[in-house]
């Protein structure tokens, strides 16, 4: 989602804000724009675009000597993608940046225009400093009349705000949405709305709690919770490795990503992994005391993930288990019982959907528990436990190793629950650890395979869509693959059941169709492969992905012979991005940052 930076310090502030602002474009945006007070007087850049349109408006402008700045690449959400409707937002003397979405906008803009204010954007931000100036008017401070502002902003929201009569300041406030203040050792502060934006530019941070806000000055920062009480600020490190962050040669971060699931998933099992159980020192088994169901929540790929889960929960854990789509969960007024655990699985720990479904579940009393990749994010921080998936940053917007990591750390929990509630034989978890060991190896990207898929990809370009079907856990897989060529390559593709198929989509085969068919040998090989027949003698283009030949297929991706169909999982999960990936690059498409997408979805 947008990404917001902010800067006090003495040394040349353009470059700091778009060097932040380009740490975060693996988010996804539109526009971009920074503003800088320096001497009482703003400069204000804007562009429609990448940054490059950005770096061009502002090529001749540079600072000496202190200054102000902040920064943000924007999603749009209320306004088309206009230089208009960029950030920063600008008043008769202010201006201000935001990610959220402030839900009485149109309340409060109504009243500002019947006091003559003139609105320039189609925004909710721009309402902000609008009534920050309207505020400012009866106001004592500035300050005072940015905490009687956020007083009456309703919905979720980070803010920095600058204001020239306060040269040397930024107004900050979260709500909602993430925002961390850092600091160095050189007397600079910085914000970012990931920390991302701050490695290598600060040693420590701190990650701001829902309800805080404040100032600060190149001497001072003030912090206040949402009681308008004084908050002791507690900084923590903040690591200073950036080399994961960059594409170390390959052509795309979602490449590179493919490709380093095989390390990830070493470092996801790291230490978690004894002979004959699952060791988690993050969970206390009392947490699962009085549990007779287990409530999955999250969105998207994180979704498809916790549809796996419910598979080898049920199976193997013997314990009833529920799924949410945590955008439709917020809304239905759901029946919650204090005998649930409710899980909840994000890649950024700040899904909006999901964090709003996560505080639901909390105020009910359910005992709750995150997945996540994010330490200090705000849904680990709420949650009663956490286990964190080790991903390391992800930068392609369409998720690879985080799925991978997700759908690890459900099996290992899998186990973990198997051995707390004596539903599996210690020989059967022993023999699936097994298993887990070898997944690194399972993931390694084959470089025959790539090339095989990359040659493939052009036979994929024409047609009117495409079938992703499989059964049980390989179901959830189809979704996630469907979900991967739809998010890069703009192609019309859905994922199902492969049983499914008689009951109304199969109407839809012929030749145009494609038909991407999960055939593991190790699960319901001969049902599935009676379902993709039906598909193939009405005329449908079939992809078949199998350790197995089969001879109605018009391709065949082989996969290697594994002992289990966890391990077919993996391999084929692979196979999916990488196929994704080369459609997506032969039909030109930026494969990072497709149209449209963001890679954290901090707003509803």
């Amino acid at each position: 989602m947008c990404g917001i930076v902010g800067y006090i310090g003495n040394k040349p502030v353009k470059q700091i804000l778009i060097d932040g602002l380009r740490e975060l474009e693996y988010r996804g945006y539109d526009s971009a724009g920074i503003a800088v007070l320096q001497n009482h007087q703003f400069s204000l850049f804007k562009a429609v675009g990448k940054l490059v349109n950005l770096e061009e408006k502002a090529k001749n402008f540079e600072t000496t000597g202190f200054s102000v700045g902040i920064g943000h690449t924007r999603w749009a959400t209320h306004g088309k993608p206009t230089e208009l409707n960029a950030h920063p937002h600008l008043g008769s003397n202010s201006y201000v940046v935001h990610n959220g979405i402030i839900e009485n906008y149109q309340e409060l803009k109504n009243m500002l225009v019947l006091e003559g204010v003139k609105f320039l954007s189609q925004t909710d931000t721009e309402v902000i400093v609008h009534l920050f100036e309207y505020q400012l008017k009866s106001a004592s401070t500035p300050f005072e009349a940015f905490r009687q502002t956020l007083e009456k902003l309703e919905g979720a929201y980070a803010i920095l705000l600058v204001n020239a009569a306060a040269n040397d300041t930024i107004f900050f406030a979260k709500h909602g949405s993430p925002m961390i203040l850092g600091r160095n050792h050189e007397g600079e502060t910085l914000f970012g709305s990931s920390d991302a934006a701050l490695i290598g530019k600060c040693h420590e941070v701190i990650y701001l709690e829902d309800g805080h806000y404040g100032y600060a000055t190149a001497q001072t920062v003030a912090m206040y919770d949402e009681k308008n009480r004084l908050v002791d600020l507690h900084f923590v490190p903040l690591s200073e490795n950036k080399l994961s962050a960059q594409k170390e040669g390959y052509r795309f971060f979602m490449e590179k990503e493919i490709y380093e699931q095989s390390r990830v998933l070493a470092d996801t099992l790291m230490g978690r992994l004894r002979d004959e159980s699952i060791y988690f020192e993050e969970l206390d088994s009392a947490l699962f005391v009085g549990i007779n169901e287990i409530k999955l929540c999250a969105c998207g790929t994180s979704y498809h993930a916790a549809m796996v889960a419910s598979y080898l929960l049920e199976r193997h854990s013997k314990i009833r288990v529920s799924l949410e789509i945590a955008s439709e969960f917020r809304y239905r007024e759901p029946f919650l019982t204090q005998d649930t655990l409710f899980v909840v699985i994000s890649q950024s720990g700040e899904t909006a959907d999901t964090l709003e479904s996560l505080k639901m579940a909390k105020k009910a009393g359910l005992k709750t528990l995150v997945i996540c990749n994010v330490d200090n994010s705000s849904m680990v921080r709420l949650s009663d436990a956490s286990i964190l998936t080790r991903a390391g940053i992800e930068k392609g917007v369409a998720s690879t190793k985080a799925f991978a990591t997700q759908v690890c750390v459900l099996w290992m929990l899998t186990l973990y629950l198997a051995g707390e509630r004596k539903t599996l034989e210690t020989t059967e978890i022993k023999r699936q650890i097994q298993l887990l060991r070898t997944l690194p190896a399972m993931v390694t990207v084959d470089e025959a395979l790539h090339e095989q898929l990359r040659r493939l990809s052009k036979r994929y370009l024409h047609g009117h869509g495409f079938f992703f079907i499989g059964r049980d856990v390989f179901f959830p897989l189809a979704l996630e693959g469907a979900l991967k060529l739809k998010e890069i390559s703009y192609l019309h593709a859905e994922g199902y059941p492969s049983g499914e198929m008689k009951h109304g989509p199969i109407a839809l085969a012929d030749p145009g169709l494609y038909t991407i068919a999960l055939l593991p040998q190790h699960k319901l090989y001969d049902k599935t492969k009676s379902n993709v027949e039906e598909l193939s003698a009405r005329d449908s283009t079939i992809c078949s992905i199998s350790p197995l030949d089969f001879d109605k297929s018009d391709d065949h991706i082989r996969t290697q012979k594994s002992e289990d169909y966890m391990l077919e999982f993996f391999e084929m999960m692979v196979v999916l991005q990488l196929f994704s990936m080369e459609i997506a690059v032969r039909l030109g498409n930026d494969v990072d940052m497709p149209r449209n997408l963001a890679k954290s979805v901090t707003v509803e």
